[in-house]
C-alpha cells in the first residue's frame, strides 16, 4: 500500500501524510522541514540519501505550490546549511579543537537558526492553511519570521 494523503476536510488542503514504514502521522510542515534536512544531506553527503530525498520530494510536489512557499522552503534550507557548518565538527568527535569558547558561540549560532527555523516552519503552516503549528516553552523561538541570517 502506498503512502496516503489526508485531507483536513475544514481547509481542504493536504494536513498530514501516513507514513507506510513507521506507521505515523507526519504533519506537513515536519514533512516540509525533513525535506530541507534531506536536500542538505544530499548536497553534503554526495547523494547518499537518493531514496530518502526522493519520498519527500515525491510528497513535496502533492502539496499545493506558490513562490511564498519556495521562498520559505529555500530559507529553511539556508538554516539548515548553516546548522550542518556550525555543527560538523561536534558531530565529528574533533571538537577538543575548538576552544570552550567557540563550542559556547556555536551553540548560541545553532539555537538562534533554529528559532528561525521554527518561524519558517510555522509561516510555512500558515501558508498552506495547517493547524498545527511548533510552539516551544521557555525558548526564545516567538513564530515571527527574522529574515537576516
Amino acid at each position: 500500500m502506498e503512502a496516503q494523503r489526508y485531507l483536513d476536510k475544514t481547509v481542504d488542503k493536504p494536513i498530514t501524510f501516513f507514513v507506510k514504514y513507521t506507521m505515523e502521522f507526519l504533519p506537513v510542515l515536519e514533512l516540509i522541514d525533513r525535506l530541507c534536512i534531506a536536500r542538505v544531506k544530499h548536497a553534503r553527503t554526495n547523494g547518499a540519501n537518493q531514496v530518502e530525498l526522493d519520498w519527500y520530494e515525491d510528497k513535496f510536489r502533492q502539496l499545493p505550490q506558490s513562490p511564498e512557499l519556495d521562498a520559505n522552503i529555500q530559507a529553511m534550507t539556508d538554516i539548515h546549511h548553516a546548522i550542518w557548518d556550525l555543527e560538523w565538527q561536534l558531530k565529528s568527535g574533533v571538537e577538543q579543537m575548538l576552544s570552550l569558547q567557540e563550542i559556547g558561540r556555536r551553540a548560541i549560532a545553532i539555537r538562534d537558526f533554529n528559532n528561525k527555523r521554527i518561524a519558517y516552519k510555522n509561516s510555512i503552516a500558515s501558508i498552506l492553511g495547517h493547524p498545527v503549528r511548533e510552539t516551544k516553552h521557555d525558548h526564545l523561538a516567538d513564530g515571527t519570521v527574522d529574515t537576516n541570517l
